[in-house]
């Protein structure tokens, strides 16, 4: 299997995760990881979500955001970070050029987001640094097990834009076998 997720995580549920802390102070196994990232998949498919699709996220740096990125790779989605301090201009041309089937963003953007989502037919779940928000109570209610989707080592499992310093951001396509190599 070349799914980044199995790779880096799968043999490993009962290590804890000592860097990965949240902001109460929980510290989270590798186990904790892969249940909360299959809670977070189920909701993710139960959107629509197919393999393939891109998964905005404009949330804070955080353990749930971890967690989504874990989850949306494990469902053979495609991650699309945004930084924090996009303005909605700024979001409207990553929206538009990236076409995400759902955006993830902090509940208090909600509203914006909701707007130029409409554009591209995309759905909006949020979450907040703490863990609050609509997709955690919508994983809250899901199995702590998944089956991970299978993809290809040359997949795209990341799209991160370019700071446009000479000119319009472009997305570089990362695949599942880019990420792992700089993890491993």
């Amino acid at each position: 299997m070349s799914n980044l997720f199995d790779r880096l995580i799968r043999n490993t549920p009962n290590r804890m995760a000592k860097a990965i802390e949240n902001i109460d102070g929980t510290i989270y196994s590798y186990g904790d990881l892969f249940a909360l990232s299959a809670q977070i998949a189920h909701v993710l498919v139960a959107q629509g979500v197919k393999p393939g699709d891109r998964v905005a996220a404009q949330v804070e740096k955080s353990v749930p955001a971890l967690v989504l990125y874990l989850a949306t790779v494990r469902a053979g989605a495609v991650y699309l970070p945004l930084n924090t301090a996009y303005t909605l201009a700024e979001l409207d041309y990553f929206i538009g050029d990236a076409e995400p089937s759902l955006i993830v963003c902090d509940p208090s953007s909600e509203k914006g987001i909701l707007e130029l989502a409409s554009k591209v037919g995309a759905k909006v779940l949020t979450i907040d640094p703490v863990g609050q928000g609509s997709l955690v109570s919508a994983a809250a209610q899901q199995s702590r097990e998944f089956s991970t989707i299978d993809r290809r080592g040359d997949d795209l499992a990341a799209i991160l834009y370019t700071s446009g310093t000479t000119g319009r951001s472009k997305g570089a396509m990362l695949t599942h076998d880019n990420l792992h190599s700089n993890a491993a």
